[in-house]
Order: C-alpha cells, then structure tokens, then sequence
C-alpha cells in the first residue's frame, strides 16, 4: 500500500500526548531530564519487529510524531508502508533528530504498531487459509469499542473483505456488513422466516438478504424454509450454531460433530442444490481461527465465507525501538546495532 494515509483521518488526543498521559514514565523523565539539562543530542531511533508479519499502523505512527512531537520539523523520517510484508527483526521505521523532541512519543507508536499489525497479520493468516472464499471481520464486540476504527483498518490492511461496524470501515469510507442477528429473530416469536421477511421489508434492496438460519438448531430445514420463500432474493444463509451443540442433522456423534462442522456444511450444500438453490450462498462462523479455516478447505468443504471473530486477537506481534546512533557516531546497547533497509522511503 504505497499511498499513505491522511494524518486528519487519526484520532489523536495530541496535547495528552503531548503531555505524557500515554507514556511510560520513564520516557518522561527522560524528556524532562534532556530539556532541563539542555541536552540536545541528535538521535538516530531504529524500530523493528520481533515477528515475521503484515506492517500496520505506521501511518498512525507517523501522524503521532508529526503532531506530537516538539519540533517535528527538525526530525527526518524513514518507513516502511501498511501493508508491507515485514520479516523477523526488519528495520520499519526510523526517526533522526533531537531524542528530547520525540522521547515521550516512543510508548504511544510502538503500542499502535503492535496493535495494528497483529490484527493484520491475524486476518492475512486466516485469508491465506481461506483461498478464494470471503473473509468476515467479525471482532468488534470482542474489544472496545473505541479501537473499532484501526482494527478495521488492520483488518482491510490484512485482507478481509468486509467488516461488521461502520467505525470498522471509516479510514477508508466503507460500510459495515451483517446479517439478521439471533435477536431480531427472538421478537418475531423465533420465526426465521419472518425475521427475514421484515428484514426484506425495511432495509433497502442494494443489502443482501444473509438469513440466519441456526436458531432453531435446524440449520438444513430452516434454510430450505427461507429459500422455497425468497427465491433469487436469498443472497445465502448463515450457520453459526454454538460449539457445544449437534444440529439435528447431523448423524456423526464424535467430537467433530458440534458447531458448525464439515458434515453440517457439506450436508446444506447438498441439500440446497438438490431443491435447486444452487446460487444461495454459504456463510460459516463461530469459532473459526486459521486452523479451522485450514481443515475446512482441506476437506473441501463447500462454505463461501467465513465470519471470524475473537481468534483475529489472539496474535501478538512485537516491536522495539532502539537508539542505534547519536550524533552521527554509532552508538547502541549491546545486539542492536544499526540495521539498514533499503526498503524504507522517506517521509520527510
């Protein structure tokens, strides 16, 4: 992703920053130290990953140091982009200048860096897995709601193609995506087809029809229910039958036999093209991580899209910043020298 985003689309509570409220404290004693001492030693600051990745959240990064730091004008910037594809220990970032002007910013951008790229290396891990079916960004409610935004974006970094909340979609302008949830489906006294019906009724055409179809454990029947009725209008259906329940169709009883599992889907598919629905969708979520996914599609599952929720945050991805240099002269803890990259593009 060559084209980097706005600073204006950020959030930032800059004179917080400013001030040390998200710092650790000691970056700000530092901070007070080198302006008090009138040390102003110029810097040369080196970030790295711990893991092989997806790079996210550079762009907020370099948005925070552009308005947070003292005199950002002063600092020469190098980076990677989101996006890129990062191996273990790759220099992502530099930033050269007086270390009094930026010291306090070290723990905000390592912490949107970690956020962002574990969430995107999280999602590109489970779209691998998925080949050409569609993956859903379903983890906001997993999370606050106020880092609904660069998730998101993390997730759109990664792969996914859609995302469940309009804050999930606001960097770059699109909309949420959902289904009909099991609530709405309770007040019309559990009956899918009505759920669907109202649905239908009152959220605009260009929407797709999605109906989910597990209330009643039947994941088969409700389906057929809903498809005999809407016709081409039925864009799929969803499965997201809990983990610790069998659908009434299915005959296996081992361990694989719960949620949604590979006899379940296959049986629909089957189902639905011998009623001659073929063109309805297969969406599967519930407990879906990469491996899932992975024995899934090994299996030859007939699924379309997968909605997956929690497993995109349980990744973490690490980064560190060093002092590689100062004064022009090379001078680092020890095992962390300076580690060029040909790769980082100037930003200013």
């Amino acid at each position: 992703m060559e084209e980097r985003l706005s600073a204006d689309v950020f959030t930032i509570p800059v004179e917080r920053i400013k001030k040390g409220f998200y710092t650790d404290n000691y970056f700000n004693r530092t901070r007070e130290i080198l302006l008090r001492g009138g040390n102003n030693a110029r810097v040369l600051m080196q970030v790295f990953c711990r893991d092989d990745c997806v790079l996210c959240g550079i762009d907020e990064a370099l948005a925070i140091v552009r308005r947070c730091a003292d005199n950002p004008g002063d600092l020469l910037i190098n980076a990677l982009h989101d996006g890129d594809r990062v191996r273990k220990g790759e220099t992502v970032l530099t930033i050269e200048g007086a270390y009094a002007h930026f010291s306090h910013l070290e723990t905000v951008y390592l912490g949107v860096l970690a956020r962002g790229t574990s969430v995107a290396t999280s999602v590109h891990e489970v779209v691998q897995a998925a080949g050409d079916r569609s993956v859903l960004f379903f983890a906001s409610r997993f999370d606050h709601y106020l880092v609904q935004s660069f998730d998101g974006y993390a997730a759109h970094i990664g792969g996914a193609q859609a995302v469940s909340t309009d804050a999930n979609g606001s960097f770059w302008g699109e909309k949420g995506v959902g289904t009909i949830p099991h609530g709405l489906i309770a007040v019309y006294g559990g009956d899918t087809l009505e759920a669907c019906r109202a649905f239908r009724k009152h959220v605009p055409e260009e929407i797709n029809l999605i109906a989910l179809v597990d209330f009643w454990n039947d994941c088969i029947g409700t389906s057929i229910e809903v498809a005999r009725h809407f016709g081409r209008q039925l864009w799929g259906v969803r499965l997201d039958t809990a983990g610790d329940l069998r659908d009434v169709s299915v005959t296996g009883r081992g361990a694989d036999s719960f949620g949604v599992n590979p006899e379940l889907v296959s049986m629909l598919r089957e189902a639905l093209d011998r009623e001659g629905f073929s063109w309805v969708r297969i969406v599967v979520s519930g407990g879906f991580n990469r491996e899932k996914v992975e024995r899934f599609v090994e299996l030859k599952v007939p699924f379309d899209a997968v909605g997956v929720g929690s497993a995109f945050f349980s990744n973490k991805v690490d980064f560190t910043a060093d002092v590689v240099q100062v004064d022009k002269k090379p001078l680092a803890k020890v095992g962390r020298s300076l580690k060029p990259n040909t790769r980082l593009k100037k930003v200013w």
